[in-house]
């Protein structure tokens, strides 16, 4: 039968977890501590395993490859249609899981290496934008200055 697959909705301490077993199709939405959600998912058989793209989900993304589950990024704007009520974890985590049933919605994770030259990049780019503001600075007209 096929593997499981799971939304999961991340934050800084209390993570969401939803799945239909694919065995028995019971539903089930649980929230977990970053230690019991990973305790919880090495436990699993190896499954899919949806998260919203965001910067801690390549982490997130990285450790869970580790535990032998196939991890899926979804972007946010891809989520949003899909949450039926008002917005909670829990009805984040079922709309991660009903969005990734959909095709073309995945984006890929990026390695540790990609997240590092993306960030040399952005740097290099505010400092040349902090360096253009400088040189358009008005400069006062001798007259001011004594």
């Amino acid at each position: 039968m096929d593997a499981t697959t799971y939304g999961l909705d991340i934050a800084k301490r209390v993570f969401q977890l939803y799945w239909v077993d694919a065995q028995t199709g019971e539903v089930a939405n649980r929230r977990f501590g970053r230690d019991d959600l990973i305790a919880f998912l090495a436990k699993r058989p190896a499954g899919r395993i949806a998260l919203e793209a965001c910067g801690s989900a390549h982490w997130w993304a990285r450790k869970l490859r580790a535990l032998g589950h196939e991890v899926v990024l979804l972007h946010a704007q891809f989520n949003r249609p899909f949450v039926q009520t008002n917005k909670s974890d829990a009805a984040d985590a079922r709309a991660i899981w009903t969005a990734v049933q959909q095709p073309d919605m995945c984006t890929a994770a990026k390695t540790e290496d990609q997240q590092v030259m993306l960030s040399l990049h952005r740097m290099r780019s505010l400092l040349v934008k902090f360096r253009t503001m400088q040189i358009n600075l008005p400069v006062r007209s001798r007259s001011l200055r004594t």
